[in-house]
């Protein structure tokens, strides 16, 4: 799931990372993976056998697969049983496979690859710093992501598996697909017979059965632990309205029935795979957390049904993930709620300037600028074509592109067909200006306004500094009477206007819904925050703080950069400097107002810290007297004015 920033650099546009996407030779694809594994929760061990059939499209000597450096091989033979020479590398999780003789192109291949090892969570990861894979003696979970069985294609290449996984008697075990039990002396084998080309290569170890809930024709089982047990039943609740919302936006899911699973923390936000939905304890809260469910949810038809080509068509995936948490808030809080976090979305995808969206492969799995420019422009793509082509034109484009493409790989150029069949437009333009290009547009009005005989007439121009750009953008003009919404056709750098209006003129405004991804003074403040935040994220105080000061050079009054600012200082105990800026948030613009709030309660801590009991408590008194619950602010000063803040330890 996205948002896990767990990263080790951020922004880091490497070339290599491209590479580190694409380790199959040309030609490998896998059809099936059929996979025989023995998992023991107690000894957090698994020893498997996987076979992998594949038809290369050209001969081939060699190939290379992606495991978790944690499992060892011990051998590999091809579909006659021959040995087959292997080698490790560990800098990438690969394990190469040389053949015994070229495997022409176009013939059936089998190969079986014998692997075993311990998987606790402690081991390094294939995405750093995000758990994907962990057995522990009272559950376990084993994603595709942890590449715990041999991967070519990792995301892009689907196929179809049988697992056969063997767990002690006292242990359950949930997959993909049909599913089959069978005692064995070692305990219980699970068997799941998946026929689909999608990605079912994940699977749970649980106890016990769960909670079965059937909320809108919808049965799901959850398999919650500890304190979030008593959550099960509204999540389950919640998934059966999320479904049946996205199945009126998308058409049917692949199948009715759902596993909701919590994992452990540190490991991913939020997985989908096919049936089966995986959540962090972070996720799990007493009000359902409805973005999460809703954007690993949508994965079922955005991820399982339709997936995309190659890595640079990643957007496909996230980008419609990420909408679809927008369009259900509209859809249960209305458009004003969506609107708001529309903005927060267009934000973060002002945050990575570089690499155009067709270009994702450049980026490192799972880093912020990922998901920045995969999830988070990926959704200003398809709210603004949402525009583009109408409301009722949008739906039923993105249902016609899931039904003729269902179980399928595919590319932006296939969205864009579909879309333009559906609504009738050239969209040709659309698709080079967001996704094949950089860069988005600052817009700088200039017109005059004449008396007509009829009433008036406002001649103008709209300057922007992008020379390929092509949209049709909104002009809203308040006049003395009803306002007057026009569209302008501007093309590159300069476009000239005439509007005639019955109504004199009092003020224009250009894309008055913020339905543009695009820059000015306020968005420019909230996109240096918002990378302040990323940097902060992973620890990088030092770039952090030049991003906030970027944000105050454009909004000196800005309370949010000199709340961020206060924080920063306060974790390296620079007390004084975090109080001048807590101060300066107060007497700022107060956007958002709750910085107000969290500055008061922030500057007695400080006070307590520095032994100032009463002005400490001042402080929480003034925090009380703003009414702001935000984040539980309430609560938090209560709790201060009575016993006195403590900095622990990791605060230091």
């Amino acid at each position: 799931m996205e948002r896990c920033w767990k990263v080790p650099v951020l922004f880091g546009l490497l070339a290599a990372a491209a590479v580190a996407q694409e380790k199959r030779p040309a030609g490998l694809e896998v059809q099936k993976y059929t996979i025989d594994a023995q998992i023991n929760p107690r000894t957090q061990s698994l020893d498997a056998t996987a076979r992998i059939a594949f038809t290369p499209s050209d001969t081939l000597s060699d190939a290379t697969f992606e495991l978790n450096n944690a499992l060892n091989v011990s051998k590999a033979a091809d579909c006659s049983g021959k040995p087959l020479a292997t080698s490790r590398n560990t800098q990438d999780f690969t394990i190469h496979v040389t053949f015994t003789s070229p495997v022409p192109k176009g013939q059936a291949c089998e190969i079986a690859i014998s692997y075993s090892g311990k998987l606790t969570g402690d081991e390094d990861s294939p995405v750093s710093g995000i758990k994907f894979a962990a057995l522990h003696p009272d559950f376990g979970y084993l994603l595709y992501p942890a590449r715990w069985f041999p991967v070519a294609g990792y995301t892009t290449d689907r196929f179809s598996a049988d697992l056969h996984i063997t767990t002690p008697a006292d242990y359950k075990v949930l997959a993909s697909g049909d599913e089959k039990t069978d005692a064995a002396r070692s305990g219980t084998v699970y068997s799941f017979h998946y026929d689909k080309p999608s990605f079912p290569g994940s699977i749970a170890v649980v106890k016990g059965d769960g909670t079965r809930v059937s909320s809108q024709g919808i049965t799901t089982q959850v398999y919650f632990r500890g304190s979030e047990a008593a959550d099960a039943q509204s999540y389950g609740d919640e998934t059966g309205k999320i479904m049946s919302f996205l199945t009126n936006e998308y058409g049917l899911a692949p199948q009715a029935n759902l596993a909701l699973v919590e994992t452990e923390a540190g490991a991913v936000n939020g997985y989908s795979a096919p049936g089966i939905i995986f959540l962090s304890p972070g996720s799990i809260s007493r009000t359902v957390n409805t973005r999460v469910l809703t954007n690993q949810l949508s994965r079922q038809w955005w991820g399982v049904l339709v997936s995309p080509a190659n890595r640079n068509h990643i957007w496909l995936e996230n980008g419609p993930a990420r909408y679809s948490e927008l369009l259900y808030m509209e859809h249960t809080a209305g458009t004003g709620a969506a609107e708001a976090e529309i903005k927060n979305t267009y934000v973060e995808a002002l945050t990575v300037k570089d690499p155009p969206v067709l270009q994702a492969a450049r980026l490192d799995d799972y880093s912020p600028e990922y998901w920045a420019l995969t999830a988070a422009k990926g959704a200003a793509v398809l709210n603004m074509l949402r525009s583009v082509v109408g409301d009722a034109n949008f739906k039923k484009g993105m249902h016609a592109f899931i039904d003729k493409y269902s179980w399928q790989s595919v590319t932006s150029e296939e969205f864009r067909k579909v879309m333009e069949q559906v609504s009738g437009q050239d969209l040709r333009y659309f698709f080079i200006q967001w996704l094949e290009s950089s860069g988005s547009p600052e817009f700088k009005l200039e017109y005059t306004v004449f008396r007509t005989q009829k009433g008036f007439r406002v001649v103008g121009k709209i300057n922007q500094d992008l020379d390929t750009f092509r949209m049709p953008v909104d002009l809203r003009i308040d006049t003395e009477g009803n306002p007057e919404d026009k569209t302008i056709e501007v093309t590159g750098t300069s476009s000239e206007f005439s509007v005639d209006t019955f109504g004199k003129p009092r003020k224009l405004t250009l894309d008055p819904n913020h339905v543009l991804l695009r820059t000015d003074p306020s968005m420019q403040v909230a996109v240096a925050i918002k990378r302040g935040e990323q940097f902060v994220a992973i620890g990088d105080y030092a770039n952090a703080l030049r991003e906030y000061q970027k944000a105050l050079e454009v909004n000196r009054n800005s309370s949010l950069a000199h709340y961020r600012i206060g924080e920063l200082f306060f974790k390296q105990n620079n007390f004084q400097s975090a109080a001048n800026e807590f101060r300066a948030a107060i007497n700022g613009d107060l956007d958002p107002k709750w910085t107000e709030v969290w500055s008061h309660v922030n500057l007695g801590k400080i006070f307590d810290v520095t032994g100032q009991r009463d002005r400490a408590v001042n402080e929480y008194k003034l925090a009380i007297r703003t009414h702001d619950n935000t984040g539980g602010a309430q609560d938090e000063a209560g709790k201060y004015s009575t016993h006195p803040y403590e900095q622990k330890n990791s605060e230091t």
